[in-house]
């Protein structure tokens, strides 16, 4: 499978960074989940982006395991309306609900498992790589306006037109 970001729009690209997650690499336990029970921490990837459009106005963060036996993929955390001043996000930034250690008017979303914070890998044992395509989108409005109730995927369905441009990469976990 391709980007799964690609469905929402194919958009140009920009820079993304981390200390603590690299594309096509194994995550650290630290970015595996201890909530879903697979020995993790749940601590958020610090994230940096650059080069981005001049025109953006704010953006969204994701995480997303397109791999996940649902049907509809797995959302382990999603951060909307991210001032567009703000182009960094420290490691650990979602680890309070409701996002105490992000700068306003940011928010985080309730992803699959219930909990409005990063949530760490977790696939099933014997289930395989899974993939977890983090990504920052950058948005053309400041905020989307969607309540603080919606779903990531009803998010996403409204990034679809605000999306000037997203830099992704995809870390990979296997339960043993």
């Amino acid at each position: 499978m391709t980007n799964p970001y690609d469905q929402i729009a194919v958009v140009p690209g920009f820079t993304l960074a981390s200390p603590d997650i690299a594309d096509g690499r194994e995550l650290a336990r630290e970015q595996v989940s201890g909530v879903l029970g697979a020995g993790g921490e749940d601590v958020s990837p610090g994230l940096s982006w650059s080069g981005f459009p001049l025109s953006t106005k704010s953006f969204v963060v994701s995480v997303f395991d397109p791999d996940a036996p649902t049907g509809s993929g797995f959302w382990h955390w999603v951060v909307a309306d991210l001032p567009v001043t703000v182009t960094s996000l420290p490691t650990g930034a979602g680890r309070e609900e409701p996002g105490a250690d992000l700068p306003a008017p940011a928010w985080q979303l309730r992803g699959d498992s219930g909990h409005a914070r990063y949530i760490g890998a977790a696939p099933p044992a014997g289930h395989g790589k899974h993939r977890y395509f983090t990504a920052v989108h950058a948005v053309d409005v400041p905020s989307l306006g969607v309540p603080h109730d919606a779903s990531p995927a009803y998010l996403m369905f409204n990034l679809f037109r605000h999306t000037l441009a997203r830099a992704s990469m995809a870390p990979w976990w296997e339960a043993h």
